[in-house]
């Protein structure tokens, strides 16, 4: 691996934004408003704007709303502010009112000049690819092909990503890879305290970055709290019933034995979460939406049953946001190129690695449990029954949650350090998901996605 240090910053990991996608839905709508952003600083004013959409966008974008997600971002809206009740009725309002301010005069959006592409096209940079164009009285004004490449990150072919800016001075505790992060880990303390030492180094104002976690813990309890309040039967035409109620009730009435309560407490938390994200509610990405669940489920049963400061809940972050940074860069946070042993596989790894920080492990404890979180993910399909984000999704988060606490345990209680590293864990991920076919990922063209019917 190379020596280069990791620039990725904490609150690139926890993005909060709609569900139910951060690739199909959060990344799409970032896109097309850097795209709209782009054409007004050039002063262009077109007639109309389409939006391509490629690969595993077309394949299972209408399950995911990624045609309202482009239109959004069209709009100019953000995910992060997005009203999730206004995103929800866009389409509507959209075909009762078309024309929208765009600089210094109007363009008609409309809802079919989104183009679904599936199939025929296969040579794209990125499974999931669009192409969105001004057209103006004579043709195209300006054409740009975007990918959104897993965790609401997006990137234009030939040009910008829209991650936070590379930071203007070197890490003063660089780490390249997960055996550097566990040894800067060691030199500043834990690795929470490196990667924050990091974050305030490259803060634009004091207390920036704890406000930004502060923010990321308050979106987790919010989503939590609608969740375990909401009843009814998910969007989508699949029939799935919103279980987090039914489960938080089997526990306040004792059904539950009590050696399964911090767990199923904690499940019930995820099934919170990703039944939000699938209603599309506001989520945070950790590092995805898609496994948006686990990480604030066994983070905030954690803390609760722990009592653990400020301090402590910011350090957990932190060292879950670093495991996700080391994945990000040497495989991949996406489903649709890696399956979903990228996305559950690193939530278990960054959720099992912030637990062991919690309580007391050392750097080489937390390196450690992410490894077993991600190993016992491996080979992990993404095969959504018609490209909703609820099955498998929704319980495989539940059942994340199970595997990060036990990952943690055998961290802390097992004996040490495996023969397996983080960082051979995560190459292995990297190669199972380039040899993993693509019917697998997230495509909804293998798997349970097809065997539903039979069902």
């Amino acid at each position: 691996m190379p020596n280069l240090p990791i620039l990725l910053r904490v609150l690139d990991i926890f993005r909060i934004g709609p569900g139910p996608s951060s690739s199909h839905t959060v990344g799409p709508m970032r896109a097309t408003r850097r795209f709209r952003e782009r054409c007004i600083g050039l002063g262009l004013v077109p007639s109309r704007v389409e939006v391509e959409l490629l690969g595993s966008l077309a394949a299972t974008g209408r399950g995911h709303g990624t045609d309202r997600a482009v239109l959004a971002g069209l709009l100019g809206w953000e995910p992060e502010t997005v009203d999730p009740d206004a995103f929800a009725g866009l389409m509507e309002r959209l075909d009762r009112v078309p024309a929208i301010p765009w600089g210094a005069g109007y363009v008609a959006i409309r809802t079919t000049d989104v183009i679904w592409r599936r199939g025929g096209k296969r040579d794209l940079p990125h499974p999931n690819t669009l192409v969105v164009r001004a057209y103006g009285d004579r043709g195209v004004l300006l054409e740009e092909t975007w990918c959104s490449i897993g965790g609401g990150f997006v990137r234009r072919e030939g040009g910008e990503n829209d991650a936070a800016p590379a930071p203007l001075s070197p890490p003063i505790a660089p780490f390249h890879d997960g055996d550097s992060l566990v040894e800067i880990g060691k030199q500043f303390g834990s690795i929470g305290a490196a990667i924050l030492a990091n974050e305030a180094a490259w803060e634009r104002h004091p207390g920036e970055v704890a406000a930004g976690l502060d923010a990321v813990v308050a979106a987790f309890e919010r989503c939590i709290a609608r969740g375990l309040r909401s009843r009814g039967v998910l969007p989508g035409g699949l029939g799935v019933r919103r279980r987090a109620p039914e489960l938080l009730e089997s526990l306040e009435a004792g059904r539950v034995p009590d050696f399964w309560r911090h767990i199923a407490l904690a499940q019930a938390y995820a099934y919170a979460v990703n039944e939000e994200n699938a209603a599309g509610g506001l989520v945070v990405t950790a590092p995805t939406n898609g496994a948006s669940g686990i990480f604030p489920a066994v983070l905030i049963e954690a803390m609760r049953r722990l009592g653990v400061d400020r301090a402590a809940m910011h350090r957990a972050l932190a060292t879950g946001a670093g495991i996700a940074m080391v994945v990000k860069t040497y495989a991949s946070l996406s489903g649709a190129e890696v399956g979903c042993q990228g996305e559950v596989g690193t939530a278990t790894a960054m959720a099992a690695a912030a637990l062991t920080e919690l309580l007391g492990g050392s750097p080489d404890a937390v390196e450690t449990a992410a490894e077993i979180g991600l190993e016992h993910n491996l080979g992990l399909t993404c095969d959504p029954i018609r490209g909703l984000v609820q099955a498998p999704c929704i319980e495989r988060n539940a059942m994340g949650v199970a595997k990060a606490w036990s990952a943690a345990m055998l961290a802390l209680n097992a004996g040490g350090k495996g023969i397996v590293s983080l960082d051979k864990v995560v190459r292995v991920m990297k190669r199972t998901g380039d040899d993993m076919m693509r019917e697998y990922k997230e495509t909804s063209e293998g798997g349970l996605a097809v065997a539903f019917p039979e069902c």
